[in-house]
């Protein structure tokens, strides 16, 4: 259980700036929703989209790598520098490039006149990922508080020039159209100053990270980079198998819906309603950053086994609380984004029940990161990929971001199925499989249960769902009394 309270410790204080964090983050979905057209807003969900992708390309595992070879080694200072310089140098080519083809890159995205969007695209997703190992190497560290405080600037940063660029600006030129203003905000550039205001953040960031990146020495050890690098290039073709699972779909809906029905308009509600799933989002990202260091750490253990599954049972009746937190109260969340964009609620359930189940098979990678088995992650990934080409291009011209949502979700639940299947064999844990089912029953239950009980007022419709919601924690409790009340005694 110690060992469970220092995870939940260190979770906690990385959840704490990713909630804090992304809550204020959140809060631009809401405040472009109600500046930005669905259409304007649609451009945005694209080519993040986009971006997602390009990190995961500049990045190749190399933060698993990392910590992997970190805690199998002494030679640290060797490994930090060699990982760090690869992506240094790596992340300097890819914006040569970038301006250098920037018009065609441009044209290919159908955003012919947005070369500019590109450029800037291009130099935040090179400064996210050379920063990628000084951050790591916090986590390695144990520095969670400077990892987060690092993190929430980011986010302040980045708000606050949304803010000056579309709101405050346009008020001061309009009262004063005389005003300095006039040579550093250009309304025209409309959606262009959400990506202006990321990339000032990201420079800040990497300012901040100066006393880290001053510890990274001029020494490259090309033998330790293959080693690095052959362990962590299946994890690559893990996470670009994870972003067609996850971004895809924002990208495939403009080219497989038809124009009569307005697939940018779509794009944009659906991904105004995706980002409402955040604070499910917030618990698995605050969960990955403490839970990598930590199983690495803890492998020698002679409970680690016993740990894991552990952390299994808690992660996932958390999640399940989440999810039954957002769905159940959804007539409160829907007012946190425009009223042109509720007609994108039905998606939640599903993405919040995918994002879940993207969080459990996370959980479950331990086994072919442990085993150095990286390269039957990267088959299953690529497996879950397959499946979710196939389903969004059969399900989106039917249904929709409907059909988005469903093949994101399925998709998901094959992964972990296959993952847990065959990582007992290479990796056994014996996870509580009763609860777990039980928990999700329970939850599941209680959801359809709500969505078919109707009641005329809308008091009594509340009343039920608190009923409900706190129903489930009292059966959590109950059944999990001895483990609370240890956890609480230490």
């Amino acid at each position: 259980m110690g060992a469970l309270k220092k995870l939940a410790g260190e979770t906690a204080i990385y959840g704490m700036s990713s909630i804090v964090g992304r809550f204020l983050n959140w809060w631009l979905v809401p405040y472009h929703s109600r500046i930005f057209l669905p259409e304007e807003y649609g451009i945005v969900t694209n080519l993040y989209s986009y971006v997602g992708f390009l990190l995961v390309f500049l990045t190749f595992g190399m933060e698993t790598g990392f910590f992997r070879f970190a805690n199998k080694t002494t030679e640290h200072d060797k490994i930090y520098s060699t990982s760090a310089i690869s992506l240094f140098g790596g992340s300097v080519l890819f914006v040569l490039l970038t301006y250098m083809f920037s018009g065609t890159f441009a044209g290919f995205l159908n955003y012919p006149n947005s070369q500019d969007f590109i450029k800037w695209l291009a130099i935040i997703v090179a400064l996210d990922a050379a920063t990628a190992i000084p951050f790591a190497n916090l986590r390695h560290e144990g520095k969670a508080m400077r990892f987060a405080s690092l993190k929430l600037v980011n986010i302040f940063v980045n708000i606050f020039f949304n803010v000056f660029f579309l709101s405050i600006c346009p008020y001061i030129l309009k009262t004063n159209p005389d005003s300095f203003i006039r040579y550093i905000y250009h309304p025209e550039f409309g959606v262009g100053y959400v990506f202006i205001a990321n990339l000032i953040a990201s420079v800040v960031t990497l300012v901040m990270l100066i006393p880290e990146i001053r510890k990274i020495k001029m020494q490259f050890d090309w033998i330790i980079f293959k080693e690095i690098f052959w362990y962590s290039f299946p994890i690559l073709l893990v996470g670009i198998a994870g972003m067609i699972n996850q971004n895809l779909d924002k990208i495939l809906i403009p080219e497989l819906i038809p124009a009569n029905q307005k697939p940018m308009v779509q794009l944009g509600i659906y991904g105004a309603n995706y980002k409402l799933a955040v604070v499910m989002n917030m618990f698995i990202q605050a969960f990955r950053y403490s839970f990598e260091p930590f199983f690495f750490s803890h492998q020698k253990n002679s409970d680690s086994r016993l740990i894991y599954a552990h952390v299994m049972k808690y992660f996932i009746i958390f999640g399940l609380i989440i999810f039954l937190g957002i769905t159940l109260f959804i007539d409160i969340f829907k007012f946190i984004i425009g009223p042109e964009y509720h007609s994108g609620l039905k998606v939640i359930p599903s993405v919040l029940m995918g994002n879940l189940f993207l969080g459990i098979y996370f959980n479950l990678s331990l086994w072919y990161k442990l085993s150095d088995k990286t390269w039957m992650g990267a088959w299953i990934a690529g497996i879950g990929a397959l499946l979710t080409i196939i389903l969004c291009v059969l399900l989106i011209p039917i249904m929709g971001y409907m059909g988005a949502a469903y093949a994101t979700l399925i998709c998901f639940v094959l992964m972990t199925v296959i993952s847990y299947v065959v990582g007992q064999h290479y990796y056994r844990v014996e996870y509580d499989l009763k609860r777990i089912f039980f928990y999700f029953a329970v939850a599941v239950g209680f959801y359809f249960l709500s969505g078919n009980v109707h009641f005329s007022a809308y008091g009594l419709q509340y009343v039920l769902n608190f009923s409900l919601f706190s129903a489930f924690l009292v059966v959590v409790f109950f059944t999990e009394k001895k483990d609370i009340r240890t956890l609480l005694s230490r």
